[in-house]
């Protein structure tokens, strides 16, 4: 099965699911659609308990209209978890007593439709990035860099998927690679310095930060190419000297400036243990 994993989020719920490309079907978390729907603090057993109640009040095995597929947990490693497709969830909202099921299931429509055109018209999904972006504050300047930055992002992984380094756990070892070579710091340590959690590493970089990472990614690809490197020995040693690189340009800014590049600032709502990170600030 060709399968594409990503995040929706429903009320800033996030919904893991994945894409079954030969099905042309979406299969979504059970788990999180009953967090989603109870605000259960433990969506896990309520899940159970409700399967034992719905086998006995009506004779259905809910587990039978669920896949087991393996999707990433909290704890960042890929578990097997119950999933079901949109009829099937569907069927399980029924037995959840819930205000927000008849929202929920506007919901479901809409991811779904927007696969469809996801597929006819890819750009589609660029421009909902962009209105994403625009609706939590970020600049237009800012808005292009992240997009950029992403091109520069895809080119490297295509490179990566043609030349043998397989699944998100090497392309995650890679990244880390690169990520410490130019910056200092892990990916993992950079979202703690900046206050985050499950968000997006790259969605709260200011300007400078998305720059450097581009940099780097794109020196590494550059220098892939022209040894042509394949697998992980070959592409971390590309890796280390795309790092290098940027780490170089970044080291000589923050002398000339006096400021670090990497920052604690964010784009976290007011509230937040960091405090909004201020584009028209005079970091740049």
């Amino acid at each position: 099965m060709n399968k594409e994993q990503a995040l929706a989020v429903f009320e800033d719920y996030k919904i893991r699911r994945f894409y079954d490309e030969q099905d042309e079907t979406w299969y979504f978390s059970v788990i999180d659609v009953v967090r989603a729907l109870t605000d259960s603090a433990n969506p896990r057993d309520y899940w159970f308990k409700m399967k034992i109640r719905v086998k006995t009040e009506d004779g259905l095995e809910l587990s039978t209209i669920c896949r087991h597929l393996k999707m990433k947990a909290p704890d960042g490693k890929m578990r097997q978890t119950d999933c079901a497709n949109v009829e099937g969830l569907l069927r399980i909202i029924q037995s959840i007593p819930s205000p927000k099921a008849e929202p929920f299931k506007q919901w479901l429509a809409r991811v779904g439709y927007e696969r469809i055109q996801d597929m006819s018209d890819p750009a589609r999904s660029l421009d909902r990035a962009r209105e994403y972006w625009q609706q939590h504050g970020r600049s237009e300047k800012w808005i292009q860099q992240r997009m950029m930055g992403q091109e520069t992002r895809n080119k490297l992984t295509d490179y990566w998927k043609d030349h043998e380094i397989k699944g998100e756990k090497e392309y995650a070892i890679l990244t880390n690679i690169i990520h410490k070579e130019w910056s200092g710091v892990s990916v993992k340590k950079h979202k703690e310095i900046k206050g985050l959690k499950t968000q997006n590493l790259r969605d709260h970089m200011n300007e400078a930060e998305l720059i450097f990472t581009a940099l780097a990614e794109l020196s590494t690809r550059q220098i892939a190419e022209s040894v042509e490197a394949t697998g992980m020995g070959e592409n971390t040693d590309a890796g280390k000297k795309g790092g290098k690189i940027a780490k170089k340009a970044r080291l000589e800014l923050e002398h000339k400036t006096g400021k670090r590049v990497v920052t604690g600032e964010n784009f976290l709502p007011p509230g937040a243990q960091r405090k909004k990170l201020k584009e028209n600030s005079d970091e740049r």
